[in-house]
């Protein structure tokens, strides 16, 4: 096994997830890939990459009911047996419903349920898992439409008060559901997915955030693995690599969008940084209240990505770094495509 790098992260300031009185390290981990949708999974690798994160000062650990089945937050669950319990603050999700009898990675055979008894049953379900008595930030992965969010924020509370979970958080909706979920139950955090390549919540929902005091937490702040340079074809990725669904993979769509790249490599070498810890901290200097979850199953990216809280870009970077991609110029929309066999989301 290759030796840790000595990452040094002299500031990891804390984020404050809304009124929750939760505070989270600012740079947190995403878990989904060490289960599913990336390739094969390696259970040692993910353990150490747990564990160095904890090291590394990451306490926020993301991840969901919908990743492997279950199976993500049995590993995270192995993961914190015998550790403080306060050493981490652990996400999970409900909401999603999967064919139990679906192929792995697929996500054309999902549903929603947002109603009170199936986030009840899964929270008791994703309590056992975890192998603990408490989650600390609890989203409503997708908001199925068909209920008001009224109805299920104030079935989440219910919840809080009972002390099976700690705070409510949301996943991908619009200002106006957000204010409208905010009436009933303070939201700590809002979760969508944000980078250098998808911008569209700096219009109404990164705002309504910050009107309300919550905390942003970006998924897929590297655009799955584009901004980083690394990915030059699609022939790397597994045959059940979610990505080979995307539009902004396809075609030549991949090839479009790496060229873009050339535009933030001079801030790069000018911190000595790789183009995915340029990508972060972009991120981290837009405001206190952005969490960026970056997700890996190796130690060795997960190191790389710490490394972005120590890069201190200039107000002269950030301007450079906001012309160098228009969201017009990004090749493929974010959405999967429909129809396809492999989909997946944060």
């Amino acid at each position: 096994m290759a030796a840790e790098q000595d990452v040094r992260v002299p500031d990891m300031r804390t984020v404050a997830l809304g009124r929750s009185g939760l505070k989270s390290s600012a740079l947190g981990l995403g878990c989904m890939g060490m289960s599913e949708f990336y390739g094969q999974g390696d259970e040692a690798e993910s353990q150490r990459t747990l564990a160095r994160a904890v090291e590394l000062g990451i306490t926020m650990l993301d991840t969901s009911d919908l990743y492997g089945r279950g199976e993500n937050e049995l590993l995270i669950g192995r993961f914190l047996k015998g550790r403080p319990r306060d050493s981490v603050l652990i996400a999970t999700k409900f909401g999603i419903l999967r064919d139990p009898e679906g192929p792995e990675g697929s996500t054309h055979d999902r549903d929603l349920d947002n109603s009170p008894e199936h986030m009840r049953r899964s929270c008791e379900a994703s309590l056992k898992r975890l192998g603990t008595d408490v989650i600390d930030l609890y989203y409503v992965h997708r908001h199925d439409p068909r209920r008001p969010i009224e109805e299920v924020v104030g079935a989440l509370a219910d919840l809080v008060r009972e002390g099976k979970i700690r705070a409510i958080g949301l996943s991908e909706v619009s200002a106006d559901i957000l204010r409208r979920a905010q009436a009933v139950h303070p939201i700590a955090a809002l979760q969508s997915e944000y980078s250098l390549f998808t911008r569209d919540v700096e219009r109404e929902v990164l705002p309504a955030c910050r009107e309300l005091g919550i905390a942003f937490l970006p998924y897929s702040p590297l655009g799955r693995g584009i901004l980083t340079g690394r990915i030059t074809s699609t022939a790397e990725l597994s045959p059940n690599d979610l990505r080979l669904a995307s539009p902004r993979f396809s075609g030549d769509s991949l090839a479009r969008n790496l060229a873009l790249l050339d535009r933030v490599r001079s801030v790069a070498a000018a911190h000595d940084a790789t183009l995915g810890q340029i990508a972060l901290a972009w991120l981290l200097n837009q405001g206190d209240d952005i969490l960026p979850i970056p997700g890996t199953k190796r130690v060795k990216y997960l190191e790389e990505n710490a490394g972005s809280v120590a890069i201190r870009l200039s107000p002269a970077e950030l301007a450079q770094l906001d012309r160098a991609i228009a969201p017009e110029e990004v090749a493929g929309s974010r959405h999967w495509v429909p129809a396809a066999p492999v989909q997946g989301q944060g």
